[in-house]
């Protein structure tokens, strides 16, 4: 059973003049490749509220461009919040659009998509079991910088937005950073409804086949093992089934290192990305993208039935659903160890039949060397590999509690947003806990989205006592969010706060030495400490650079001194074996 008309269906058919609601007509409807500016789409949201009561559009937070981000809320019975929904025992969908405004098929199939449930015969059926969550438009700023070229391998619409935010800000890289106000509220929006499924729709680039939409599913070797087994044994499948026989037969994203003949790898979507970060909350994720090169009208229509087969099948599928989430979080409150980082195994892959173009060669005009080119005459359909699997690389054991110093108010803030339950020393303390000294770590060598990311990060534990102060803030590790609360606060994460820059004032030393002044302490040392004597005399023997350097010498004295600062490379966020004892009070929200 369908619960929503299909969209083609609908425009053949005339649907609207039908029923006397031309007013809640899009652009798009009398031209297809057209999509709606911001205010437009906005307006039609207004409308679509003024007369449909099962319908709420709501103005949360700021953005960046100075505007509010708007949420329209689709229920009934009262479960217009997240409490009243689970009360109910509904679902919720969470659907973000035009988190790049130049892919903004989203933008359009979401509008018709609510319209066309809220007119039609089984919008009670739907409603009785799901609410419906969805952001009309997220890069509100990019959405505003209209234009027609930034998208230059892209078929259509006629004018479409930026994909930098007012900004500049790819916000598909911002979920854990949140340097834009729109990431902020998405957090707060986020971890408020705490979704069961969550769709960020996109337009792909890349190579050209056949294909009108692909899929990103959250990965699932980063998923718990109950949601992961659901998702690649029911869900995905049931998808992939619904999508061919509605007309868009779908193939997984063409990630490929070079062309599609040679194999497509799954992507891999660290918290940065918005699928990523649902994952942290432990809820499924996808990411449809419709093919870049197909009319503007047959993206919209594919992403429609994608988001159609999503809640059909979530309503048949409801208890399944529910039980895989509600495992999910019981036990990553309560487990042992998390894994930080992934790599893709190249030595598995499952077979996919795949249909594509001829990959060829053929002079250029422009440089006169080979280009490639798709040879749409040559289609072809076989197997290639699909590099799907995932291994973790690194893991971390929980600990009973994180020790943050109140000094790092944006970490604070981030956790916060996320519905982190943080708590604050009363007293002053002295803590027996385990520390990171931050032993290497690689930088990227240009910007990227506003910082130089950290990777490789390489640390020293230590357990030693640590003095913190009233104020500062306890964070039990044992909690619903607990992936979002290792996978940030482990400085070795991949996305972790350490790795997008929040800590780097521990990595520049503050203090130094004279030469002509500590070179009398040094001696005095080395006179009085015959271990320390023999470590220097055996790294002169073994390094002849270090050998050739007064500088380098001293500095190895100095670094084993009582003048060298502790807090050098001293990862300011430390770990408590238990939290028994501890006084704290719950802190409230600042």
């Amino acid at each position: 059973m369908r619960y929503c008309f299909t969209l083609l269906a609908l425009l053949a058919a005339g649907y609207l003049c039908a029923q006397g609601q031309s007013a809640l007509s899009l652009p798009f409807e009398a031209d297809s490749n057209t999509t709606a500016a911001y205010q437009e789409a906005i307006r039609f949201y207004e409308d679509l509220a003024v007369a449909y009561p099962e319908l709420r559009l709501q103005a949360h937070g700021q953005t960046d461009a100075g505007y509010p981000l708007h949420l329209a809320v689709v229920a009934k019975d009262g479960a217009w919040t997240p409490e009243q929904a689970r009360a109910q025992g509904k679902m919720v969908l969470f659907v973000n659009n035009a988190i790049h405004p130049g892919e903004p098929c989203g933008v359009e199939a979401t509008m018709l998509l609510l319209r066309n449930l809220l007119q039609g015969p089984d919008k009670n059926a739907v409603l009785e079991r799901l609410t419906l969550v969805a952001i009309p438009f997220y890069n509100i700023g990019g959405g505003l910088n209209r234009g027609a070229h930034s998208r230059a391998n892209q078929n259509g619409p006629a004018a479409y937005g930026f994909r930098g935010n007012a900004k500049n800000l790819d916000l598909n890289r911002d979920f854990i950073k949140c340097d834009s106000r729109n990431a902020q509220t998405f957090n707060q929006l986020f971890a408020y409804w705490q979704p069961d499924v969550f769709v960020d729709n996109h337009t792909s680039n890349g190579a050209d086949y056949p294909y009108t939409m692909t899929l990103i599913p959250t990965q699932s070797d980063k998923l718990h093992p109950s949601l992961a087994g659901y998702l690649d044994e029911q869900l995905v499948p049931q998808l992939f089934a619904g999508m061919q026989a509605d007309g868009w037969e779908m193939t997984p994203y063409v990630y490929a290192r070079t062309t599609p003949d040679e194999g497509i790898a799954a992507f891999l979507d660290l918290p940065r990305y918005s699928t990523g970060y649902a994952a942290l909350h432990n809820t499924i994720g996808f990411m449809p993208e419709a093919h870049m090169l197909k009319p503007f009208r047959d993206r919209v229509a594919s992403t429609y039935a994608f988001m159609d087969n999503l809640i059909r099948i979530m309503l048949q599928d409801q208890a399944d659903i529910q039980h895989a989430r509600s495992e999910a979080i019981a036990d990553v409150a309560s487990r042992d160890s998390f894994a930080l980082n992934w790599a893709l195994d190249p030595a598995r892959s499952m077979p996919l039949l795949f249909k594509g173009y001829e990959a060829k060669y053929k002079t250029s005009e422009v440089s006169g060397l080979p280009r490639l080119y798709y040879d749409r005459t040559a289609p072809y359909e076989k197997e290639i590999p699909h590099f799907r699997f995932y291994n973790t690389v690194s893991k971390v054991s929980r600990p009973a509690a994180y020790v943050i110093p109140q000094a790092y108010q944006d970490v604070i803030d981030r956790l916060r947003w996320n519905g982190v339950e943080l708590y604050r020393l009363t007293e002053d303390v002295v803590l027996d806990c385990e520390q990171y000294r931050i032993a290497g770590y690689k930088t990227v060598n240009a910007p990227y989205e506003g910082h130089y990311l950290h990777r490789e990060v390489e640390v020293e534990r230590l357990q030693q006592p640590w003095a913190y102060r009233k104020g500062d803030y306890v964070v039990l590790a044992n909690q619903a969010a607990n992936r979002y609360i290792v996978e940030t606060l482990e400085p070795q994460g991949a996305d972790s706060f350490f790795a997008w820059n929040f800590f780097d004032g521990i990595l520049m030393q503050k203090e130094h030495f004279s030469a002509y002044v500590f070179e009398d302490k040094a001696a005095a040392m080395l006179a009085e400490d015959p271990l320390l004597r023999q470590a220097l005399e055996e790294k002169r023997a073994t390094d002849t650079t270090f050998a050739q350097s007064e500088r380098a010498q001293l500095n190895f004295v100095y670094e084993r001194s009582p003048h060298y600062e502790p807090t050098f490379r001293l990862y300011p966020v430390a770990r408590l074996n238990t939290a028994e004892g501890l006084p704290l009070e719950k802190s409230s929200a600042e």
